[in-house]
Parts: C-alpha cells; sequence; structure tokens
C-alpha cells in the first residue's frame, strides 16, 4: 500500500465507537462487517435494540447474524423496519414473491449473478439503501461460496488529494444491461447517471460510487480517458485486500449489508454444487454530491 493507502487505513481503522447495550458486535475487520449476537430476528426487535442494530449497520457496513429460524415474512418484516421493500415484475424473477428474489446456482448453471465486484441495482434512478440475503443451503461439499464485500469509504479515502478534486465533478453511467452481455438481455432494463463522489444520506461521508458490475463511462471525458479512469477505479476495488471483509456462509446466516457504501463479489467456487438463499432489498434514495 502507497502512503496515501496508509493513512486512509489508519483514520478509519482508528475511530472511536461507543460501546452496545443490547447486541454483541463482534468486528469481522478493522475497516468493514461485523457478526451481531444476541438477537433472534424470529422475534419482534424492540427499540433500544433495533436502534443499536441500526447504530451496528451504519458503523460496518455489513451485518452478518448466524443461527436465525426464519420464514419469508419474518425475513421481510425486519427489512421493512429500514424502509419499503423492492417490488420487481413477477416475470423477472424465480418464484411468484415480487419482494423475494431467489439467489441460486446448481450444476446446470451457466453462471451466476454477482461474479464481478458490484453494488446491487446503481442503475436504478434511486439505488437500494441495502440487501438480506438469508442462506438455506451451502454448497453439498460443505465449504464454498463465500462473499467478499468492500468498503467504498475506505476506497474513496485511499485516493489522492488531487484524485479526489478530479472526481468531484464527474458523473458516471451505470447500465443494467452490463451483466448480461453476451446473453439476451430482458427489455426495459434502466440506465442512470450518477455522481462518482457521492455522501452517504445517513452518515454523510464520502465514497466512491462506481463498480464495474454496472459502470460503463466517463461522460465527461474523452473514450479512451474514461476507460483508463474506470480501470484504475475498479482495479483498486479488486487488488486492495485492506479493503474487503469475507463472509462465511452457513445455513441460518443473514447478511445486511449497505449498498450505498459497500460493494461485493460472489464467489463461485463450488461448481457443480448447489447454493441456495433469498434476498429482499430495501429500496433507497438518489445519490448526492
Amino acid at each position: 500500500m502507497d502512503r496515501y493507502c496508509l493513512e486512509a487505513v489508519g483514520r478509519i481503522a482508528g475511530e472511536e465507537r461507543a460501546p452496545y447495550s443490547h447486541i454483541t458486535v463482534d468486528r469481522l475487520t478493522p475497516i468493514i462487517g461485523a457478526e451481531i449476537s444476541g438477537v433472534d430476528l424470529a422475534r419482534p426487535v424492540s427499540d433500544p435494540v433495533f436502534d443499536e442494530i441500526k447504530r451496528a449497520f451504519l458503523e460496518n457496513q455489513v451485518l452478518v447474524f448466524r443461527n436465525q429460524v426464519l420464514t419469508v415474512e419474518q425475513q421481510k418484516g425486519f427489512a421493512r423496519r429500514f424502509g419499503p421493500l423492492r417490488v420487481l415484475p413477477v416475470e423477472d424473477i424465480d418464484g411468484d414473491d415480487p419482494e423475494l428474489v431467489i439467489i441460486k446456482a446448481s450444476k446446470e448453471s451457466k453462471f451466476v449473478a454477482g461474479e464481478v465486484w458490484h453494488a446491487d441495482g446503481t442503475a436504478d434512478p434511486a439505488p437500494s439503501l441495502g440487501s438480506l440475503l438469508y442462506m438455506h443451503r451451502i454448497p453439498e461439499i460443505g465449504t464454498g461460496g463465500d462473499t467478499l464485500f468492500a468498503s467504498m469509504y475506505l476506497a474513496y479515502e485511499m485516493l489522492s488529494p488531487t484524485m479526489k478534486a478530479f472526481l468531484e465533478g464527474l458523473t458516471a453511467l451505470h447500465d443494467g444491461a452490463v451483466p448480461w452481455q453476451g446473453y439476451e438481455a430482458p427489455p426495459g432494463l434502466p440506465k442512470s447517471e450518477h455522481p462518482i463522489i457521492v455522501r452517504h444520506p445517513e452518515t454523510g461521508r464520502k465514497l466512491l460510487f462506481v463498480n464495474s458490475g454496472f459502470t460503463t463511462h466517463i461522460p465527461q471525458l474523452s473514450p479512451g480517458e474514461s476507460r483508463a479512469v474506470l480501470d484504475y477505479l475498479f482495479g483498486l476495488v479488486a487488488r486492495e485486500q485492506v479493503l474487503n471483509c469475507r463472509v462465511r456462509w452457513a445455513p441460518g446466516t443473514l447478511v445486511f449489508w449497505d449498498n450505498r457504501c459497500a460493494q461485493h463479489h460472489a464467489i463461485w467456487d463450488y461448481f457443480p454444487h448447489s447454493r441456495y438463499g433469498e434476498r429482499v432489498t430495501v429500496l433507497g434514495s438518489v445519490p448526492a454530491r
């Protein structure tokens, strides 16, 4: 890591945090991710407990709840404490629940969603607040299928002051058709233009808001310049492991991540074995400079 990276890691890792009274928070890394214990999400969550969960969410970007036994409605009920759920056309999903997305892979799969670094739904005019994935079944061999998450707060802080100033005035186009390259894409996929540097709507912290899963180009630059800048930013996320935490799934694990400030990368290292989970998504807002 260069000087800017080391300084940024030191600043973020050294931030003081208030203690918790109602939940236990075990950080996965000094930068991102935490396991939450002392909570049964199948039961109503009291306001004091919810307030601490929300604070932990904003502080850690990714929360892992182990050994949860949840129905779909209980999963949705917890998610709705954070906001309305995203509703998709039934013809665009597996199953018949427009609020539920099935995440599955098997020996018949030709690809799996999320194999590149991305944040969910950034091509939407108002990208989501966060996603909650509940894992029902992991690969039969008992391992594989981990998910990596990366902090876009730290990705921004790793940039030099000159690069930050350069990116501040730029936007980038996000295209929902990018993951479908090489396949027949469904009609009506969204495209949206968002600032490259945005502020988190709740924490107020600046973060990097481009991702290799959906971002195509920077309109204010020539094609060559745009490609060079985006390749550098995408490479930063893929290369710098200090940005990451790693979640190893088990049946009954619920992971809730903040799509506004974290990217993720699903590792498909378990073919021809299978994995099955169910995800709900909380609606968000238009990114602001």
